[in-house]
């Protein structure tokens, strides 16, 4: 009986001892750096220095688009007649202004507004020869883009020449046929109403293939197009009797683009800026409407941002 109670507690205690050899040992709280870690990254991604700026950062890309061109040419041609034989001696420059801005929409149509203007200093009426205010938007379906929009003709101090049109045009990405990484001819068709003084319709087709210089960071653009006009007094030969129908003029011509980021070596997050060069082509098809046969041409700056 005296060794009763020893022998119970050596039994407790080798009981209890083959317990804990039968199960796993437990881990004891905090013995991982888990939270540490996540501390440690937490606070060098907060205080890691800055990553120098990249050639692209700043660059605009949603938004609000601005394409502006201001250029001078020898002659104003529009649609093969040239509206710059008013006064001054032969290819007296013209100072065009082409600008708009393009309201990027994603996936949506893209509204745009702009304005063409055409300063022709010899003109003896106004040296702001022509204005033209324009809207529409532009929608790319693939392999389609469609272009839909208005635009008003107003001429200072020729008020009764002002007229007012609404236009379409429909342009194929060849290069979804093709499987090319650019478009091969671009080809496209346009047609233009105008509903204010001459009720007459207005229809050119199209094509332009661009020559990419990547290395040179230059392109040539080679352009043609053809127009057919129906019931329009602008392209009659004797103003006042009932425009004829038929084939009304062709052009052909190169556009070259060279970049100026590209030449000065500054970043495209200034904008994108182009020097340009035109020289085109135009003469009549019908000698019964009215197109002017003209070698012109001329040099501009494009700015994109």
């Amino acid at each position: 009986m005296g060794h009763g109670p020893w022998v119970m507690v050596a039994a407790l205690w080798l009981s209890a001892g083959l317990a804990a050899a039968g199960e796993p040992a437990k881990t004891e709280p905090f013995t991982e750096p888990l939270k540490l870690t996540l501390l440690q990254e937490e606070f060098e991604s907060v205080y890691a220095p800055p990553a120098p700026p990249r050639d692209d950062e700043g660059i605009n890309e949603g938004g609000v688009n601005i394409d502006l061109t201001v250029r001078y040419l020898t002659d104003h041609v529009f649609r093969g007649i040239d509206r710059s034989e008013v006064g001054g001696h032969e290819d007296a420059p013209n100072l065009q202004f082409d600008g708009r801005l393009i309201f990027n929409f994603g996936k949506i149509p893209h509204p745009y507004v702009g304005v063409f203007v055409n300063v022709f200093d010899p003109d003896p009426e106004s040296s702001f020869q022509e204005i033209r205010p324009f809207v529409g938007f532009e929608w790319t379906i693939r392999p389609l883009i469609v272009d839909v929009g208005h635009q008003t003709f107003m001429f200072p101090e020729r008020e009764p020449l002002n007229t007012s049109e609404v236009y379409a045009k429909l342009t194929f990405d060849d290069s979804w046929l093709f499987g090319t990484e650019r478009p091969i001819l671009s080809p496209y068709i346009m047609g233009a109403y105008d509903y204010d003084l001459y009720n007459g319709l207005y229809l050119e087709a199209g094509v332009q293939h661009d020559f990419v210089f990547d290395d040179w960071g230059a392109v040539l653009s080679a352009v043609g197009r053809v127009s057919y006009v129906r019931r329009f007094e602008l392209f009659s030969l004797d103003p006042g009797v009932e425009v004829g129908t038929g084939f009304q003029r062709y052009e052909l011509g190169l556009i070259g683009t060279y970049s100026l980021n590209r030449a000065f070596n500054f970043s495209p997050r200034y904008g994108q800026w182009s020097l340009k060069g035109y020289l085109f082509y135009t003469d009549n098809i019908d000698n019964d409407l009215r197109a002017d046969t003209q070698l012109w041409g001329g040099v501009g700056i494009g700015f994109w941002y």
